[in-house]
Protein backbone atom coordinates (compact mmCIF):
# COMPACT_ATOMS: atom_id res chain seq x y z
CA UNK A 1 0.00 0.00 0.00
CA UNK A 2 1.54 3.48 -0.64
CA UNK A 3 2.09 5.84 2.48
CA UNK A 4 0.95 9.47 1.71
CA UNK A 5 3.98 11.83 2.09
CA UNK A 6 4.35 13.38 5.80
CA UNK A 7 1.57 11.27 6.86
CA UNK A 8 1.36 7.85 8.87
CA UNK A 9 -1.68 6.95 6.52
CA UNK A 10 -1.30 3.80 4.43
CA UNK A 11 -3.97 3.47 1.62
CA UNK A 12 -4.85 1.47 -1.63
CA UNK A 13 -3.56 2.18 -4.76
CA UNK A 14 -6.99 3.70 -5.73
CA UNK A 15 -9.38 6.52 -4.10
CA UNK A 16 -12.71 5.57 -4.29
CA UNK A 17 -14.87 8.88 -5.13
CA UNK A 18 -17.76 9.32 -3.25
CA UNK A 19 -19.49 11.60 -5.68
CA UNK A 20 -21.97 9.01 -7.11
CA UNK A 21 -23.33 8.95 -3.33
CA UNK A 22 -26.81 9.88 -3.49
CA UNK A 23 -26.76 10.65 -6.58
CA UNK A 24 -26.13 7.85 -9.01
CA UNK A 25 -26.26 5.31 -6.91
CA UNK A 26 -28.77 5.01 -3.83
CA UNK A 27 -28.05 4.12 -0.17
CA UNK A 28 -27.83 0.34 -1.03
CA UNK A 29 -26.17 0.55 -3.86
CA UNK A 30 -23.34 2.15 -2.77
CA UNK A 31 -23.22 0.39 0.64
CA UNK A 32 -22.40 -2.84 -1.90
CA UNK A 33 -19.89 -0.55 -3.43
CA UNK A 34 -18.08 0.35 -0.23
CA UNK A 35 -18.04 -3.39 0.82
CA UNK A 36 -16.83 -4.85 -3.09
CA UNK A 37 -14.30 -2.20 -2.89
CA UNK A 38 -12.92 -3.44 0.58
CA UNK A 39 -13.33 -6.78 -0.35
CA UNK A 40 -11.21 -5.69 -3.67
CA UNK A 41 -8.57 -4.27 -1.29
CA UNK A 42 -9.77 -0.59 -1.19
CA UNK A 43 -9.31 1.45 1.67
CA UNK A 44 -9.42 5.14 0.95
CA UNK A 45 -12.55 7.09 -0.14
CA UNK A 46 -13.33 10.40 -1.06
CA UNK A 47 -16.13 12.66 -0.08
CA UNK A 48 -17.13 16.33 -0.26
CA UNK A 49 -20.03 18.03 1.36
CA UNK A 50 -21.39 19.49 -1.69
CA UNK A 51 -21.48 16.10 -2.76
CA UNK A 52 -23.99 15.37 -4.41
CA UNK A 53 -25.89 18.89 -4.26
CA UNK A 54 -26.55 19.16 -7.82
CA UNK A 55 -29.00 15.81 -7.92
CA UNK A 56 -32.72 17.31 -7.95
CA UNK A 57 -33.95 17.44 -4.40
CA UNK A 58 -30.92 16.98 -2.93
CA UNK A 59 -29.06 19.76 -0.72
CA UNK A 60 -25.72 18.76 -0.23
CA UNK A 61 -24.23 16.10 2.20
CA UNK A 62 -25.80 13.34 0.81
CA UNK A 63 -22.73 11.49 -0.20
CA UNK A 64 -20.87 11.96 3.68
CA UNK A 65 -25.10 11.15 5.05
CA UNK A 66 -23.97 7.71 3.20
CA UNK A 67 -20.65 6.89 3.83
CA UNK A 68 -21.57 7.64 7.78
CA UNK A 69 -24.74 5.32 8.11
CA UNK A 70 -22.57 2.79 6.19
CA UNK A 71 -19.99 3.24 8.94
CA UNK A 72 -22.21 3.20 11.90
CA UNK A 73 -23.83 -0.13 10.51
CA UNK A 74 -20.64 -1.91 9.83
CA UNK A 75 -18.77 -0.61 12.54
CA UNK A 76 -15.18 -0.55 9.95
CA UNK A 77 -13.99 2.93 10.80
CA UNK A 78 -10.37 1.77 11.63
CA UNK A 79 -10.38 0.30 8.53
CA UNK A 80 -11.10 3.09 6.01
CA UNK A 81 -9.25 6.43 5.20
CA UNK A 82 -11.75 8.91 4.98
CA UNK A 83 -11.23 12.09 3.28
CA UNK A 84 -13.78 15.15 2.58
CA UNK A 85 -14.05 18.92 1.89
CA UNK A 86 -14.82 22.03 2.53
CA UNK A 87 -15.29 25.38 0.54
CA UNK A 88 -17.69 24.78 -2.25
CA UNK A 89 -21.15 23.29 -0.93
CA UNK A 90 -23.51 26.56 -1.48
CA UNK A 91 -24.21 26.77 2.34
CA UNK A 92 -20.98 26.57 3.35
CA UNK A 93 -19.39 28.77 0.67
CA UNK A 94 -15.50 29.32 0.86
CA UNK A 95 -12.39 29.36 3.25
CA UNK A 96 -12.68 31.34 6.26
CA UNK A 97 -12.26 30.39 9.94
CA UNK A 98 -15.55 30.04 10.72
CA UNK A 99 -16.85 28.36 7.88
CA UNK A 100 -14.52 25.85 7.74
CA UNK A 101 -14.65 24.55 11.57
CA UNK A 102 -18.77 24.59 11.39
CA UNK A 103 -18.46 22.87 7.67
CA UNK A 104 -15.78 20.27 9.79
CA UNK A 105 -18.75 20.17 12.20
CA UNK A 106 -21.64 19.32 9.76
CA UNK A 107 -19.45 16.69 8.07
CA UNK A 108 -18.17 14.81 10.93
CA UNK A 109 -22.08 14.96 12.22
CA UNK A 110 -23.09 13.19 8.50
CA UNK A 111 -19.98 11.00 8.92
CA UNK A 112 -20.97 9.55 12.12
CA UNK A 113 -17.17 9.72 13.08
CA UNK A 114 -15.07 12.00 15.74
CA UNK A 115 -12.32 12.64 12.85
CA UNK A 116 -11.86 13.28 9.09
CA UNK A 117 -8.74 12.04 7.98
CA UNK A 118 -7.74 13.95 5.01
CA UNK A 119 -9.50 17.68 5.18
CA UNK A 120 -9.43 19.38 1.79
CA UNK A 121 -9.48 22.70 0.68
CA UNK A 122 -12.00 21.79 -2.28
CA UNK A 123 -10.93 24.91 -4.17
CA UNK A 124 -8.98 28.03 -3.36
CA UNK A 125 -11.02 31.00 -1.63
CA UNK A 126 -9.13 34.36 -2.78
CA UNK A 127 -11.22 36.49 -0.69
CA UNK A 128 -10.00 35.06 2.24
CA UNK A 129 -6.23 35.51 3.31
CA UNK A 130 -4.44 32.22 3.63
CA UNK A 131 -3.60 32.77 6.79
CA UNK A 132 -7.09 32.80 8.07
CA UNK A 133 -7.72 29.75 5.74
CA UNK A 134 -4.86 27.84 7.67
CA UNK A 135 -5.39 28.72 11.58
CA UNK A 136 -8.77 27.66 10.73
CA UNK A 137 -7.67 24.22 9.56
CA UNK A 138 -4.06 23.74 12.19
CA UNK A 139 -7.45 24.72 15.11
CA UNK A 140 -9.18 21.35 13.61
CA UNK A 141 -6.07 19.35 13.73
CA UNK A 142 -5.10 20.55 16.56
CA UNK A 143 -8.22 19.75 18.44
CA UNK A 144 -8.27 15.84 16.86
CA UNK A 145 -11.24 16.46 14.49
CA UNK A 146 -8.84 16.42 11.70
CA UNK A 147 -5.65 14.12 11.13
CA UNK A 148 -4.06 15.87 7.91
CA UNK A 149 -5.27 19.02 5.43
CA UNK A 150 -4.81 18.85 1.84
CA UNK A 151 -5.35 20.64 -1.22
CA UNK A 152 -7.43 20.38 -4.41
CA UNK A 153 -7.81 22.95 -7.30
CA UNK A 154 -4.69 25.03 -6.13
CA UNK A 155 -1.98 26.68 -8.24
CA UNK A 156 1.74 25.60 -7.87
CA UNK A 157 1.86 29.72 -6.63
CA UNK A 158 -0.87 29.38 -4.21
CA UNK A 159 0.31 25.92 -3.11
CA UNK A 160 3.71 27.24 -2.22
CA UNK A 161 2.42 30.03 -0.48
CA UNK A 162 0.20 28.34 1.75
CA UNK A 163 2.97 26.20 2.36
CA UNK A 164 5.20 28.67 3.66
CA UNK A 165 2.37 30.57 5.91
CA UNK A 166 1.89 27.31 7.58
CA UNK A 167 5.85 26.73 8.23
CA UNK A 168 6.41 30.38 9.33
CA UNK A 169 2.98 30.17 11.63
CA UNK A 170 3.80 26.48 12.64
CA UNK A 171 0.19 25.79 11.13
CA UNK A 172 -0.71 22.06 10.08
CA UNK A 173 0.32 22.63 6.70
CA UNK A 174 -1.28 20.08 3.53
CA UNK A 175 0.18 16.70 2.84
CA UNK A 176 -1.51 16.55 -0.39
CA UNK A 177 -2.74 18.13 -4.06
CA UNK A 178 -6.10 17.18 -5.62
CA UNK A 179 -6.38 18.64 -9.22
CA UNK A 180 -7.75 17.43 -12.27
CA UNK A 181 -5.67 14.83 -14.45
CA UNK A 182 -6.43 12.28 -17.20
CA UNK A 183 -5.37 10.76 -20.62
CA UNK A 184 -7.49 13.20 -22.19
CA UNK A 185 -7.29 16.43 -19.68
CA UNK A 186 -3.40 16.29 -18.74
CA UNK A 187 -3.42 20.05 -18.64
CA UNK A 188 -2.53 22.14 -16.44
CA UNK A 189 -1.72 19.07 -14.18
CA UNK A 190 1.65 18.09 -16.31
CA UNK A 191 2.69 21.33 -16.22
CA UNK A 192 1.36 22.75 -12.98
CA UNK A 193 -0.05 20.03 -10.60
CA UNK A 194 3.06 17.99 -11.07
CA UNK A 195 5.48 20.56 -10.46
CA UNK A 196 4.03 21.25 -6.96
CA UNK A 197 3.79 17.57 -6.05
CA UNK A 198 7.51 17.25 -6.74
CA UNK A 199 8.73 20.45 -5.38
CA UNK A 200 6.90 20.81 -2.22
CA UNK A 201 7.23 17.23 -1.54
CA UNK A 202 3.36 16.23 -0.93
CA UNK A 203 1.24 13.71 -2.43
CA UNK A 204 -0.66 14.01 -5.71
CA UNK A 205 -3.94 12.39 -5.51
CA UNK A 206 -5.63 13.28 -9.02
CA UNK A 207 -9.34 13.45 -9.68
CA UNK A 208 -11.68 13.04 -12.83
CA UNK A 209 -9.04 10.35 -14.12
CA UNK A 210 -11.52 8.79 -15.88
CA UNK A 211 -12.26 11.94 -18.24
CA UNK A 212 -16.14 11.30 -16.65
CA UNK A 213 -16.20 7.87 -18.02
CA UNK A 214 -15.26 8.69 -21.10
CA UNK A 215 -11.69 5.85 -21.48
CA UNK A 216 -14.41 3.39 -20.18
CA UNK A 217 -14.41 3.21 -23.79
CA UNK A 218 -18.89 2.81 -23.86
CA UNK A 219 -18.61 6.12 -25.77
CA UNK A 220 -18.16 5.78 -29.62
CA UNK A 221 -18.31 8.53 -32.06
CA UNK A 222 -22.26 9.21 -33.22
CA UNK A 223 -23.28 7.34 -30.32
CA UNK A 224 -25.58 8.26 -27.47
CA UNK A 225 -24.92 6.74 -23.75
CA UNK A 226 -27.92 6.61 -21.29
CA UNK A 227 -25.15 8.58 -18.48
CA UNK A 228 -25.96 11.48 -15.96
CA UNK A 229 -22.24 12.22 -17.32
CA UNK A 230 -23.12 12.11 -20.93
CA UNK A 231 -23.38 15.23 -21.95
CA UNK A 232 -20.34 16.73 -19.97
CA UNK A 233 -18.20 13.72 -21.68
CA UNK A 234 -19.79 15.01 -25.25
CA UNK A 235 -18.98 18.68 -25.01
CA UNK A 236 -15.51 18.10 -23.60
CA UNK A 237 -13.87 14.91 -24.65
CA UNK A 238 -15.86 13.43 -27.96
CA UNK A 239 -13.63 14.73 -30.55
CA UNK A 240 -11.15 12.95 -33.10
CA UNK A 241 -7.81 13.04 -31.31
CA UNK A 242 -9.59 11.38 -28.30
CA UNK A 243 -11.50 8.83 -29.75
CA UNK A 244 -8.05 7.95 -30.92
CA UNK A 245 -6.57 7.97 -28.06
CA UNK A 246 -9.37 5.42 -26.90
CA UNK A 247 -8.70 3.18 -29.79
CA UNK A 248 -4.39 2.68 -28.73
CA UNK A 249 -5.96 2.32 -25.03
CA UNK A 250 -8.41 -0.05 -26.10
CA UNK A 251 -5.55 -1.92 -27.79
CA UNK A 252 -3.11 -2.07 -24.51
CA UNK A 253 -6.38 -3.28 -22.45
CA UNK A 254 -7.24 -6.61 -25.08
CA UNK A 255 -3.11 -7.48 -24.87
CA UNK A 256 -3.25 -7.31 -21.04
CA UNK A 257 -7.16 -8.69 -20.64
CA UNK A 258 -8.27 -6.26 -18.80
CA UNK A 259 -10.56 -3.64 -18.84
CA UNK A 260 -9.84 0.46 -20.59
CA UNK A 261 -10.43 1.69 -16.86
CA UNK A 262 -7.89 -0.17 -15.62
CA UNK A 263 -5.07 0.67 -18.01
CA UNK A 264 -6.13 4.01 -18.30
CA UNK A 265 -5.48 4.36 -14.00
CA UNK A 266 -1.75 2.50 -14.86
CA UNK A 267 -0.51 4.97 -16.86
CA UNK A 268 -1.70 7.80 -14.70
CA UNK A 269 0.57 5.66 -11.68
CA UNK A 270 3.51 5.92 -13.89
CA UNK A 271 3.30 9.88 -14.77
CA UNK A 272 5.31 11.98 -12.01
CA UNK A 273 3.86 13.74 -9.63
CA UNK A 274 0.89 10.99 -8.99
CA UNK A 275 0.68 9.17 -5.65
CA UNK A 276 -2.93 7.74 -6.24
CA UNK A 277 -5.98 7.98 -8.83
CA UNK A 278 -9.31 8.71 -7.30
CA UNK A 279 -12.07 6.89 -9.50
CA UNK A 280 -15.69 6.04 -8.76
CA UNK A 281 -17.88 3.84 -10.90
CA UNK A 282 -21.96 3.27 -9.68
CA UNK A 283 -21.94 -0.06 -10.24
CA UNK A 284 -20.36 -3.24 -9.10
CA UNK A 285 -19.27 -4.08 -12.23
CA UNK A 286 -17.67 -0.92 -13.03
CA UNK A 287 -16.12 -0.81 -9.73
CA UNK A 288 -14.74 -4.74 -10.82
CA UNK A 289 -13.43 -3.22 -13.63
CA UNK A 290 -10.97 -0.19 -12.42
CA UNK A 291 -9.93 -2.07 -9.77
CA UNK A 292 -7.98 -5.04 -12.07
CA UNK A 293 -4.26 -4.97 -11.31
CA UNK A 294 -2.05 -4.19 -14.64
CA UNK A 295 1.23 -3.27 -14.96
CA UNK A 296 2.68 -0.94 -18.34
CA UNK A 297 5.98 -0.22 -19.37
CA UNK A 298 6.91 2.70 -20.56
CA UNK A 299 6.92 1.90 -24.29
CA UNK A 300 3.06 1.09 -23.74
CA UNK A 301 2.59 4.05 -21.65
CA UNK A 302 4.45 6.37 -24.54
CA UNK A 303 1.94 4.48 -26.95
CA UNK A 304 -0.82 5.37 -25.47
CA UNK A 305 -0.15 8.94 -24.80
CA UNK A 306 0.23 9.46 -28.51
Amino acid sequence: MPTLSKTELQVSEICFGGNVFGWTADQEQSFALINRFLELGGNFIDSADVYSSWKEGNQGGESETIIGQWLKQTGKRDQVVIATKVAMLETRKGLSKKNIVLACEDSLRRLQTDHIDIYYAHSDDLETPLEETLEGFNELVVSGKVRYIAASNYTFERLGQALKISKSHSFASYIALQNRYSLVAREPYESDGAKSVQEYGISGLPYSTLGSGFLSGKYQPNSTVASARAEGVSNNYANEANFELLRRLEEIATRHSVSNTAVALAWLREQPGVTVPLASGRTIEQLDALMQKVSLTSEECSFIAG
